[in-house]
């Protein structure tokens, strides 16, 4: 019986996953990629590190992934963090848990995590073809593939481009295109894991500012949607960082709600140890200009800003400062307010959130309910996640799945 050919479009981490275990089940596979290296989108992962996956349960997983979460419970029950670990631990490359369970490889190469998928699919027999796919069609009983100047026939194809961020690194959206050919709806990309944009020119005055160890809060028409610790930084257009990317996730309905964040500066003081802490500062300074009293408990940068939102004149005597007025500057450094008024471009963002309707992929297989032998894998998907890892983490499931789904023959277990 000959071998089932199938053709894998994108050479990200779900397109190199999908391929690799396609081809270690018997399948004859064909690896399409447009950039002259695989992984390219990898590489620029976990700032250079890759963030492989997160360190944790499949609940926690799922409670970190906003959109369409019960799509991926068959994918993650099928391979999960510890699989994923295991997977690159026997492929050489030894990885360790950081803070907030992130795991990284020790060496803290992205590249070595790349290079290992790259001889995990040639070991597998996988025909890599450096060519950009035009268009993926309908041919007989499989598909045609057709490049700039080839064309190839498979039994089966894995849609694993990626989604429309980053489209330097290959994620051009194609994938949608693919997909509508084969009379699949597509869910409007937006970006997702973003810098965000504020409405004045706060941001602007701090420019290069990185904060550590502070609690943000996002608010919706003055709601708490989210709230984590840890750090950020102030960009000539808003904020980014960290923090910044996960809160944006949350951020859905530009235009048509209101957005702000807070910036707790000092999340380990409690509003009366804060109060003390400035008493304490006030009497040292006593003597001094109010702009030079705060020197030991902010940033040099961030005093005058913080000055002039209390509108507190900065050449005030500090032995002058009324209780009303210290307890301003107390509310400001419990909750420095950024107003948002978007985000970044789609090019900016780490993922796009959007892609094909899930409701029309069998999310046991990953197979199209459209089309018999069409599966997909990764960002093109309507699935999106916080950082951490965990949109690597569906990356590695749903390749994982589709390769196993797309290999098997009709009728096979």
């Amino acid at each position: 019986m000959p071998k089932l050919s199938i053709a894998v479009i994108g050479a990200g981490a779900a397109g190199l996953i999908a391929a690799g275990t396609a081809a270690s089940l018997g399948a004859d596979v064909l690896l399409f990629e447009t950039n002259p290296k695989v992984g390219r989108k990898i590489y620029i992962t976990g700032k250079g590190r890759c963030n492989v996956t997160n360190n944790c349960e499949t609940s926690n997983i799922l409670a970190n992934i906003p959109v369409n979460p019960r799509f991926l419970y068959s994918a993650l029950g099928n391979f999960n963090a510890q699989d994923t670990m295991n997977f690159f631990e026997s492929l050489g490359v030894p990885l360790k848990t950081e803070r907030g369970n992130r795991v990284f490889p020790i060496s803290d190469k992205a590249s070595d995590i790349v290079d290992a998928l790259f001889s995990y699919v040639k070991k597998q027999g996988v025909k890599i073809v450096f060519h950009t796919v035009n268009d993926v069609l309908e041919h007989q009983n499989g598909f045609l593939i057709k490049t700039d100047d080839k064309q190839f026939t498979v039994d089966r194809v894995i849609i694993a481009t990626g989604g429309a961020s980053y489209p330097a690194t290959g994620s051009t959206g194609d994938g949608y295109r693919f997909a509508k050919n084969f009379s699949h709806s597509i869910v409007s990309p937006r970006p997702s894991l973003v810098p965000l944009v504020e409405k004045g020119d706060t941001c602007q005055k701090l420019m290069g500012l990185s904060l550590k160890n502070v609690r943000l809060t996002a608010l919706e028409n003055n709601k708490k949607i989210f709230e984590d610790f840890g750090e950020m930084l102030f960009t000539h257009f808003g904020v980014s960082g960290p923090l910044v990317l996960s809160a944006s996730a949350h951020m859905r309905h530009f235009g048509s709600k209101d957005y702000k964040i807070l910036i707790d500066l000092k999340p380990a003081l409690d509003d009366k140890t804060l109060d003390k802490r400035l008493l304490n500062d006030f009497e040292k300074y006593k003597n001094s200009d109010f702009i030079n009293a705060l020197c030991e408990l902010l940033p040099r940068k961030l005093i005058p800003v913080i000055i002039e939102f209390a509108g507190i004149n900065p050449h005030t005597k500090v032995h002058s400062i009324t209780k009303a007025q210290r307890a301003s500057l107390s509310k400001l450094i419990k909750a420095f307010p950024v107003e948002i008024s978007g985000a970044r471009p789609i090019s900016e963002a780490i993922v796009t959130t959007g892609g094909v309707n899930v409701k029309e992929i069998n999310p046991k297989t990953m197979e199209s309910k459209k089309k018999t032998g069409l599966y997909f894998a990764g960002e093109v998907i309507d699935v999106d996640a916080y950082t951490g890892g965990f949109n690597l983490q569906i990356a590695w499931s749903t390749g994982r799945l589709a390769g196993i789904s797309a290999s098997k023959r009709n009728g096979d277990e």
